[in-house]
């Protein structure tokens, strides 16, 4: 489920129901999109609110452009191929995060 805890902020969190039956609440960092499918990246947080470790996760996602009052769908990637194109792809989001960092920072 996506919703938003923060108005302030603006951060979009979502709850995952694991399988061994906790709920993880994950703050969204991005989607992205590799070879014209769409990946969504959370970062687990702990009951704090916080990531200590930095970890992320990967899901396929998709939205329903016909009702989008519909909760989006996420699913597992499956295929080591396919997890780390998209793992790559997260790498160069970051890289131009930084990058972006620094031009604004002259």
């Amino acid at each position: 489920m996506v919703k938003n805890n923060d108005y302030e902020t603006e951060e979009m969190t979502v709850e995952l129901d694991l399988d061994d039956g906790r709920t993880v609440t994950c703050a969204v960092i991005t989607i992205l999109t590799v070879e014209k499918k769409d990946y969504i990246v959370l970062l687990p947080l702990d009951e704090n609110g916080e990531n200590k470790d930095g970890e992320v996760w990967f899901y396929g996602y998709s939205e329903n452009p016909d009702d989008p009052n519909e909760e989006p769908e996420m699913t597992y990637i499956e295929d080591d191929e396919e997890f780390e194109k998209v793992s790559d792809a997260f790498d160069e989001y970051l890289d131009n995060c930084e990058f972006d960092e620094l031009v604004e920072d002259e």
